[in-house]
């Protein structure tokens, strides 16, 4: 648990100073044709295939197993990505864009946390009945295909995406690496080059991978924050099948400190807290519009239940997904752009700019 603190501080470090969101960069690229962002979120996932594929082949490490972070592909699973994607422009975060701005002192990000926990639990209660829709199962392309060919067919599937969005975007993406250089001033104060922090992202969630025997993940602490809470009032677990037996219950049973998710969005909180005091950028705003409350309030809401139906967010069903070579983080990023299309339209009706 001391080295996931660890890497998860490196996380929220990573994470802040390079502002390296999810949501912006969709919105960017939508609105304003800037693929930076997406470009950098290529290569972080190039760069994790390569390091977790022989690790997955092998299926152990250290002396213990490890797992990718496979999951099912269902109706469900389509319909949790796409709300989940409209919860991110609605929110104005995503799940690990809701933590570092949180640590680096976003009140309203706060209030999405609060509602993105809502809203995990809320989907927990309501998972069963959503997944009776039609599925094809989980579905591993590493074991289907071969370590090796599923590598090189994601690897050339990136390849591709990003040569259609070059020709789409012609000379509007920003640089990754700035002209002047990357010093040790801005080691520590930030800003960190967009390229460097997704190389140290991948290798950051590998370490994941090798301490944890599983992938990073961010969302499901989330449900288990608002589930413990929920016992406090007098809810009761086993009138839910979810939170009957098995993890779900003994997580529930356990201290949160001993769950491997929250300790590292614990962590990743503390990293940015860090990473915004040491750039002089820590002052928090309790100044929140209305609208944008509203915003925020439905958008945790989105952001939880979706993230509890597609099993995972941008980090453990896209990230983490597609590094482990499931097929579920490939429908998951196609309907949560699709989210995110529609969450770009409705922003203006909350007075969000774009």
């Amino acid at each position: 648990m001391l080295a996931l603190f660890g890497v998860g501080l490196g996380l929220g470090l990573a994470l802040y100073h390079a502002a390296f969101g999810f949501t912006a960069a969709y919105r960017n690229a939508l609105v304003h044709g800037d693929i930076s962002g997406v470009v950098a979120q290529l290569i972080m996932l190039g760069v994790a295939m390569v390091l977790f594929a022989p690790v997955l082949a092998n299926g152990q490490v250290f002396g213990h197993g490890v797992a990718g972070a496979v999951a099912p592909v269902s109706l469900s699973m389509a319909l949790g990505a796409l709300v989940f994607g409209v919860g991110m422009q609605m929110a104005g975060g995503c799940g690990s864009g809701t933590l570092f701005t949180v640590g680096g002192g976003n009140l309203r990000m706060l209030v999405v946390l609060v509602f993105f926990c809502l809203g995990g639990f809320w989907g927990s209660l309501d998972l069963q009945m959503w997944q009776r829709l039609p599925g094809i199962g989980a579905v591993s392309l590493g074991r289907e295909l071969g370590w090796g060919w599923a590598l090189a067919l994601q690897l050339a599937l990136l390849i591709a995406i990003y040569l259609g969005l070059r020709r789409i975007a012609g000379t509007r993406t920003l640089p990754l690496w700035p002209a002047e250089g990357f010093g040790f001033h801005r080691l520590l104060r930030g800003p960190w080059p967009l390229l460097f922090s997704a190389v140290l992202l991948a290798f950051l969630n590998w370490l994941t991978l090798l301490i944890a025997g599983h992938p990073w993940s961010v969302t499901w602490a989330f449900a288990l924050w608002a589930a413990k809470a929920a016992t406090l009032v007098g809810w009761d677990p086993h009138s839910s099948g979810f939170w009957t037996g098995g993890f779900q219950e003994r997580a529930l049973t356990q201290s949160v400190f001993d769950d491997v998710t929250s300790v590292m969005n614990f962590a990743i909180m503390l990293g940015a807290l860090l990473a915004a005091s040491l750039a002089g950028k820590l002052a928090p705003s309790a100044r929140m519009p209305l609208r944008s409350l509203l915003a925020a309030i439905i958008g945790g809401l989105m952001l939880g239940y979706g993230a509890r139906l597609a099993y995972g967010c941008n980090i453990g069903a896209f990230f983490s997904g597609t590094a482990s070579t499931s097929l579920h983080g490939w429908v998951w990023i196609v309907c949560a752009v699709i989210g995110n299309m529609a969450g770009v339209r409705l922003r203006p009706v909350f007075h969000l700019q774009n």
